[in-house]
């Protein structure tokens, strides 16, 4: 259980830096600078993506027999390692914020722009890998607080500091290593 929160934390942390979320979380606290409302809103929309993604995860280990699942799994996580090595960017035009305030703009926003992201897919993997369904959603859910709490309150300085290139490649082999590992050694 401890594994698979340390290892779901780390992995959503790593890849969530430079992610379209990332970006909207910039954009957000630019434009609203209320960085407490946007935490907030980060937090429930995380939670709930996650808690469904991760269910997802469990459910397809009890469909899929251990050797498949075994290849499907390896696979998403090579799959993820070269997908990380894609930059993402907020589109211009994007989602509209809905009326009803800054802390449910950024829920709803950011629940709508997780959908079919790396870290939502990131999260069904590892809820599949390991059998520990809430430690994945609360280490999944930490690590992308970790990532965009900063982001809300100091956006512009980080922006500016951390090499995201580099970031994503770590997280790139990190997933590799995943995959490689869930392969061989199953």
């Amino acid at each position: 259980m401890t594994e698979a929160l340390l290892v779901s934390t780390g992995i959503v942390a790593l890849a969530e830096i430079g992610d379209k979320t990332q970006l909207l979380t910039l954009v957000l606290a630019a434009r609203h600078r209320r960085p407490w409302p946007i935490v907030a809103g980060i937090f429930v929309a995380t939670l709930a993506n996650h808690a469904l993604a991760g269910a997802l995860g469990a459910w397809l280990t009890s469909v899929i027999g251990p050797g498949a699942m075994r290849w499907v799994l390896g696979i998403s996580f090579l799959a993820m390692a070269a997908w990380m090595l894609v930059p993402d960017r907020l589109e211009e035009g994007g989602p509209k914020p809905p009326a009803g305030g800054v802390f449910l703009s950024t829920t709803i926003l950011f629940f709508l722009v997780e959908m079919g992201d790396k870290t939502q897919i990131a999260t069904v993997a590892l809820a599949a890998r390991f059998d520990a369904l809430a430690a994945v959603v609360v280490g999944t859910t930490l690590g992308m607080m970790l990532a965009n709490a900063p982001v809300a309150f100091f956006g512009d300085v980080l922006a500016k500091r951390v090499p995201v290139r580099v970031v994503h490649g770590m997280a790139a082999a990190v997933f590799a290593a995943l995959g490689a590992g869930v392969l061989v050694f199953g």
